[in-house]
């Protein structure tokens, strides 16, 4: 996957999917990394709020192609809520603005409510998030004391479950669409309960296809380095077309990958209806993304450059 060496790194080329420690932002972690591998070109997809840990998928390269696609994508979460008081940023990082009692607390009162949560639901998203606002973070904002109006959004909780609760904590099982905030979620429900919470744990377990079981540590990213250099880096990094394993795959011909390759769109037997694939050509190779039109064909959305 490594290739000659660049004037400003070298070029790589695929996934890590990094298992993000506490502590950092996204952009933080991502650029260590990228500097462990002399990597020239790199990217995460979609941030993580620095008490949150787990699956990050960092693209490289090419990969950086499909980054967005990665954003799109459904995310799942394990989160642990604290219950009887509120923070300014929702979670555990900020400061406690109000208190109540917790004696209202139940399971049974916990799991009759969880269902109002499910499905499609309305968020007004925290002053505390990466929104921007005429180029500003809002979060940024929030620490100047700035309040800034923000506009409900629609987000899908697509699973639900109740883990664990008692008179402290709550957990929760989250699967949801992108641009949901857990954060927010946490504290509708409380809430709905007539109580306060925050978010003081967040593990991301899944974005798109990616999974925690195949994330990789810091501390496994060093000792690899240590050992065998950027050779033995190169060998965690998951191929291109793992960004779209998530989508239906569909293998062209040499004849219609060429005409793909050249922005046509093209007839494929046994495509989808609609939504989005992956493109492999004759010999398996991933090709990029395409979507499927109103008259059936396959049409190019992303494709990867041909090597030389």
């Amino acid at each position: 996957m490594a290739k000659r060496r660049g004037k400003r790194g070298r070029p790589v080329d695929g996934v890590l999917v990094l298992d993000k420690p506490q502590g950092c932002t996204s952009n933080e972690i991502l650029q260590r990394v990228k500097r462990m591998f002399g990597a020239d070109k790199a990217g995460h997809t979609g941030s993580l709020d620095p008490l949150a840990t787990g699956v990050l998928p960092l693209c490289f390269g090419e990969a950086t192609k499909f980054s967005q696609y990665l954003l799109d994508a459904d995310k799942a979460y394990v989160v642990k809520a604290k219950w009887g008081e509120k923070t300014n940023t929702a979670d555990a990082d900020g400061e406690v603005i109000e208190t109540c009692a917790t004696d209202n607390v139940s399971r049974e009162r916990l799991l009759a409510i969880l269902p109002q949560f499910m499905g499609e639901i309305e968020q007004v998203p925290s002053m505390f998030s990466a929104l921007k606002h005429n180029g500003q973070p809002l979060y940024k904002l929030a620490r100047q004391g700035v309040e800034i109006e923000r506009q409900a959004r629609k987000v899908t909780i697509h699973q639900l479950d109740l883990l664990d609760c008692d008179a402290q904590h709550f957990s929760l099982f989250v699967r949801c669409s992108k641009g949901t905030y857990i954060r927010n979620l946490v504290e509708d429900i409380a809430q709905a309960m007539g109580n306060l919470s925050h978010v003081v744990e967040l593990r991301r377990t899944q974005a798109g296809p990616y999974l925690l079981e195949q994330a990789v540590t810091v501390e496994a990213l060093v000792a690899a380095l240590e050992s065998g250099g950027h050779k033995a880096l190169d060998e965690l990094l998951l191929p291109l077309g793992t960004s779209a394993d998530h989508w239906p795959t569909l293998q062209l011909s040499e004849n219609t990958a060429f005409y793909l390759r050249n922005g046509h769109p093209v007839q494929v037997p046994g495509s989808p209806l609609e939504g989005w694939v992956k493109l492999t050509g004759p010999a398996e190779e991933f090709i990029g993304v395409g979507e499927i039109l109103d008259d059936g064909k396959v049409a190019p959305r992303r494709l990867i450059n041909r090597p030389d």
